[in-house]
């Protein structure tokens, strides 16, 4: 299992995703957003609650860049749209995780489900609780 992969079950297992695109200038991050994750097939996929309207959202898919801090450990990650054809799967996960929440209908509706986001590493770079890469 590559370090990837290991930090994805962690990550899916704390439940503490917190998401900050690159803003426009490109160097600088967001503010860290507090979000849902799940994991398909080893893949790791987000959405945001508000769809395609929310800021972070539209951060993350103008820079397709940005963090993510969860378990302890901080990723330099891509943000791409996450494949259609795995919607299906991703609401079960979401079902799977969450249920019982009453947060938990928005999230597989219409708006949150087309914009699923897939954040993988960028080069495989880990950054540490104090900001360096390792």
């Amino acid at each position: 299992m590559t370090n990837w992969a290991q930090s994805v079950e962690r990550i899916v297992g704390s439940d503490d995703l917190h998401v900050a695109p690159l803003r426009a200038d490109g160097t600088t991050y967001g503010t860290p957003t507090w979000i849902w994750s799940v994991v398909v097939d080893g893949r790791l996929f987000v959405r945001p609650w508000n769809g395609q309207r929310s800021r972070w959202y539209r951060s993350a898919m103008a820079q397709r860049a940005g963090r993510i801090i969860a378990a302890g450990e901080t990723h330099e990650v891509e943000f791409t749209l996450g494949d259609p054809d795995l919607n299906g799967r991703i609401d079960e996960a979401y079902r799977t995780k969450y249920a019982g929440s009453p947060y938990l209908p928005p999230m597989v509706a219409a708006g949150p489900r087309a914009a699923t986001v897939e954040v993988t590493s960028r080069n495989g770079q880990h950054v540490s609780e104090s900001g360096k890469e390792r």
